[in-house]
């Protein structure tokens, strides 16, 4: 490192020479001045006018019509390093940045001239990638502009295949986005000589042994290992034939018409079969070369790589075709792509390199991808973007494919399988032909035994992938209940010893007396599928042999079992497959258990979390089939008494202990999950000491310091107090909601946000005691909790939205909870009242419609309650106003929804005030109606038909209660608005009646009903009123019920 006076002296001194010496000694001086510069770019900001301005000496230098190329390469690099950036230091002015960008732009834009050597100008290409690639990372350089990113991505798909062997290629100054793939120029003669060439690299690449560089690391070093590569080379030609029938390779396409797993005795270092027509030094030379070129092809991904994180994926998908292969059409060659590299570069590093810069542009291409769709064959004159997606999808798995059989490298073979995870992950299997994933499947098993543990880690990666995609998809399905002796015997290369025996993993837990049939889980298989087997194998059975020497990466607690990151990936993938198949999983629902158990009883924290993990997973798949409108019939469940059992095994076990590990707040948190996803009933089914050491548990982590820790018991006690044997319990009931609001006061966001949920659900207990156990609960209740409850909530009212939405609900709960005696304290008035204004504000404020529809639906509650004085206090015409406001021009259709139900919810018509406010609700709710399908937004109008189902309930909820001074009003407005919404009541009383949204399920026999009692209240009065009113209700009613049961008739016959 230089400091900073002699840094000053010798830049000075060095602009100085290059302005006053002899051109010879240029090029040494730029290399002095990139030594000095690099990363020191942050201390150079008083010579940038003179470097880099408008007359800037290394603009100069590094001009396109500059002769000497070393000297355009010395102040390239020179520019290149002043890029570099120093962390916490600041970067390169904007104008800098831009004329920086262009002149490497025009350097990678440049052709090599027969008078420069190919050395010199791969080095020339370097510089100016590493330039772009500091500007795009340390500059963090968001592109933006199209021509920009056209032809910056033009370059690198032109430098991504500089000197690839028997492959000549011309790039387009700039590329567009485009839905199909852009033409790249290449001429018959170089084409030929293309398949000539590639087949010798082809098949000798294999002969490489995998290289010892770090994985994935893009260096500097682009030369090939020489070595043996042992047998992995060829995994399995007999399984290409039986799983890669439609995957053959093509003419002049990837494996440049040659089959993939032939070997071939050339090496790619010969170019000519004749040794001869070189000499040592000359073949040296050509080994040189070749070593740069790789080089650059390494440094233009690594830069690509930078690019993708550079540019919104939106804008980056526009260029999908030009980067990702695509099936060639009939007569036409396949454009060279990203897996042109993967599967003909002869270095296995630039193959990785390509590889991860596919696994980049297809991360978080989900949304991009759901177009896709060849499920239906298309009989078109015209061939559908959504055909031409899918398409490109398939020729993905088929190059992948063939890219996993053909690599011997274990480091590029660990990308191609991440690859495939990527690929796995994000396409749209639902809308495609199947097939894809049973060819992945298929060419993946042998992978788990591979000697190279990355390898095998990966190859885990990816069947949880599959087993997590969209899941449960009937493809899979069939993959799992194939038999577990139909996989790993299908390729010499595999070690399936370990797996061989079907009770081997169960003969190891202490439940493998209990034969599957007899289990009363369910009926499965008549062995575990075999990806269970697999993962239960790995995780708990001790390892065989030795594996490769990339074990020693990963130390192990125990050199017993395999190592510590491929029992992490079993476990993920274990748990993955219970989520989605939890069917497929049941029948072996206690020995997962016990492997859950054995693993949070171990002494890696990591192992423990993840069994844990498996744990929580098993719960829920539990508490989701016994749900009540689960489709998994009574039969089909694991009965209750085997999930107390369950349960029994891990209080009995770990559990506890892994609750209570305090140095490790993230196992404590996913065992807090994990008991808080036990069955109810199962639940009441456990002894007394074991329900109280769950309670005990859970009330002692809420005070735990740290937020994980106490976000997870406070969301675990709000499970536990919707439990029938719990919630009944006044001192559990007092226990959990003075934990409650501890953690509703706490500094974390997310603790308060958890603690609000829990809050909520506290308070729906309130309700269903009231309603349930009437006066009696509502009696030993302390009145001083209560008070509390409301002023915690009043309080929550005002935080985030994350909090404020349950906080509101809990807000309505106790509102509605609350008795005469509780209404008539003055202690309880003030913060009533503040409650109330609460909940009015939220309903008009402009917090997110979650928040809103809550506060809606708190105050509906809040109207159930007939110990508050609905009809006359101030707050009732506030909160009847705002109602009357939303449900008119809110443009979330479910707040609306929300607030039509809670304007009928009142039972008398003293509730709604005087006159002139019944009739505003009443005006505002017409209005609504008319207003029903008005909206911006596409997606509000699938909540239309429930909206207009909940006005129209409301109309004839007043109608109903409607006095006779009511009458003029009504009237006045039927007849000036009756024709327009006659349609709208005639369709509701016409529907089915099924408008979840609303919450309603009525018959269309109810509708006509309640239209029927209106008609004969109204009709009452008008009679009493001896035809004063000017507009009789009754008679327009009467039309509608006319008109309808007529409609109805004709439908009929």
């Amino acid at each position: 490192m230089v400091d900073e006076p002699n840094l000053n002296f010798l830049l000075s001194y060095c602009i100085s020479a290059l302005r006053q010496c002899s051109s010879w000694t240029h090029v040494e001086i730029l290399q002095a001045l990139a030594a000095l510069v690099y990363n020191n770019g942050p201390k150079c900001q008083k010579y940038l006018p003179d470097l880099l301005g408008k007359a800037g000496l290394l603009l100069q230098f590094s001009d396109p019509a500059q002769a000497d190329v070393e000297l355009r390469r010395a102040a390239v690099r020179s520019m290149a390093n002043l890029c570099l950036s120093v962390p916490a230091q600041p970067y390169l002015d904007e104008s800098y940045r831009s004329v920086c960008f262009q002149t490497f732009l025009s350097v990678l834009q440049s052709s090599k001239t027969s008078d420069v050597d190919d050395i010199t100008f791969c080095m020339l290409l370097q510089s100016a990638l590493k330039g772009v690639q500091s500007l795009l990372n340390g500059g963090k350089m968001k592109l933006m502009q199209t021509d920009q990113i056209g032809a910056l991505l033009a370059v690198l798909k032109k430098c991504m295949f500089h000197g690839l062997p028997g492959l000549s290629i011309e790039v387009p100054t700039a590329l567009y986005p485009a839905p199909l793939p852009q033409y790249d120029k290449r001429s018959p003669v170089k084409q030929e000589q293309s398949e000539a060439a590639t087949s010798k690299q082809t098949g000798s690449r294999r002969k490489k042994c995998k290289g010892k560089q770090k994985k994935g690391e893009f260096g500097e070093e682009g030369r090939e290992d020489s070595g043996d590569a042992g047998n992995e080379s060829v995994l399995g030609a007999d399984m290409l034939k039986l799983h890669l029938e439609d995957v053959q390779p093509r003419a002049a396409d990837v494996c440049a018409g040659k089959d993939p797993l032939s070997s071939h005795p050339a090496g790619w270092k010969r170019i000519s079969s004749s040794e001869s027509e070189y000499s040592d030094t000359e073949g040296g030379i050509q080994s040189k070369v070749r070593s740069y070129q790789a080089n650059v092809r390494q440094g233009a991904l690594a830069c690509f790589l930078s690019t993708i994180k550079s540019i919104e994926k939106r804008v980056l998908y526009g260029y999908w075709s030009a980067f990702v292969p695509d099936a060639p059409g009939i007569g036409s060659p396949q454009s060279v792509s990203l897996m042109t590299i993967a599967l003909k570069d002869p270095s296995p590093k630039t193959r990785a390199c390509a590889l991860q810069v596919l696994s980049a542009f297809l991360e978080g291409s989900k949304q991009f991808l759901s177009v896709a769709e060849d499920a239906n064959d298309h009989k078109r004159a015209f061939t559908p973007f959504s055909v031409t997606i899918a398409s490109s999808i398939r020729e993905l798995h088929r190059c992948l494919l063939l890219a996993l059989v053909a690599e011997s490298s274990s480091q590029t073979l660990t990308q191609i399988v991440k690859c495939l995870a990527n690929l796995v992950s994000n396409a749209p299997y639902s809308r495609l032909k199947p097939g894809l994933l049973t060819r992945v499947w298929n060419q993946i098993k042998p992978y788990i035994s591979h000697k190279d543990v990355n390898v095998r880690v990966s190859s885990l990666t990816l069947l949880g992938a599959i087993v997590s995609v969209q899941a449960p998809l009937p493809e899979v399905q069939l993959l799992l209940q194939q038999p577990s002796s139909s996989g790993l015997n299908s390729s010499g290369s595999a070690t399936p010893g370990r797996f061989s025996s079907c009770e081997q993993w169960r003969k190891a837990l202490p439940w493998a007396g209990e034969s599957p049939r007899d289990n009363p889980a369910g009926c499965g298989p008549p062995e575990p599928c075999w990806l269970l087997r697999l993962c239960v194998s790995i995780i708990i059975l001790p390892r065989e042999d030795s594996c490769s020497d990339s074990d020693a990466t990963f130390p192990s607690l125990s050199s017993v079992y395999e190592p510590c990151p491929l029992r992490l990936e079993a476990l993920q993938v274990l748990a993955l497959l219970v989520k989605g198949y939890f069917p497929m999983a049941q029948s072996y629902f206690l020995e997962l258990g016990e492997v859950a158990c054995r693993c949070m009883e171990e002494m890696d924290p990591s192992i423990q979390l993840h069994g844990a993990k498996l744990l929580e997973e098993l719960g829920t798949g539990v508490l989701q089939q016994h749900k009540p409108d689960s489709p998994t019939t009574p039969e089909q469940r694991v009965p209750v008494s085997v999930v107390v059992t369950f349960w029994t095994m891990m209080l009995n076990g770990p559990l506890p202990g892994t609750l209570q590990n305090s140095p490790h707040p993230t196992l404590q948190t996913s065992a807090c999950d994990a008991l808080s996803s036990i069955l109810p009933e199962a639940f009441s089914l456990l002894q007394g000491d074991q329900q109280i050491l769950c309670v005990t548990l859970l009330l002692g982590l809420n005070h735990s310091e740290n937020p994980l820790v106490k976000a997870a018991a406070a969301r675990a006690l709000g499970v536990y107090i919707l439990f029938p044997c719990l919630r009944q319990d006044v001192m559990f009931v007092a226990d959990t909601a003075n934990a409650i609001l501890n953690s509703l006061h706490d500094k974390s966001p997310n603790v308060r946000a958890k603690a609000a949920w829990s809050l909520g659900n506290l308070t729906d207990t309130l309700i269903i005691n009231m309603e349930t156990m009437g006066q009696s609960f509502q009696e030993e209740l302390s009145d001083l909790l209560l008070l509390k409850l409301l002023r915690s909530a009043t309080e929550a009212s005002k935080d985030r939205d994350k909090v404020k939405s349950n906080a509101v609900r809990a807000l309505g709960n106790v509102l509605h909870f609350l008795q005469p005696c509780h209404v008539a304290n003055p202690r309880f008035r003030e913060a009533m009242e503040e409650s109330l204004q609460a909940l009015i504000a939220t309903v008009g404020s402009e917090a997110t419609m979650k928040v809103r529809w809550n506060a809606c639906y708190a105050l509906g509650n809040v109207f159930k309650n007939p110990a508050l004085p609905l009809g006359e206090a101030p707050w009732a015409t506030q909160a009847f106003s705002a109602l009357s406001s939303v449900v008119k021009s809110c443009k979330n259709f479910k707040v609306r929804i929300k607030s039509a139900m809670a304007l009928s919810i009142p039972s008398r018509r003293e509730c709604y005030g005087s006159t002139e406010q019944f009739c505003q609700i009443w005006s505002a709710l017409v209005v609504a109606l008319q207003r029903s399908e008005d909206t911006e937004d596409f997606l509000e109008f699938k909540y239309s038909s429930s909206l207009r189902t909940q006005i129209c309930r409301a109309l004839l909820h007043l109608l109903r209660l409607a006095r006779s001074t009511d009458l003029p009003l009504i009237g006045a407005t039927l007849r000036d608005h009756g024709e327009a919404i006659r349609p709208f009541v005639l369709q509701y009383l016409r529907s089915s009646g099924e408008d979840s949204e609303a919450g309603l399920h009525t018959d269309l026999g109810e509708r006509e009903r309640g239209l029927q009692r209106a008609i004969d209240h109204l009709s009452g009065i008008e009679r009493e009123l001896q035809g004063k009113a000017r507009v009789r209700v009754s008679l327009y009613l009467e039309d509608v019920l006319t008109d309808h049961t007529n409609a109805t008739e004709l439908t009929e016959a």
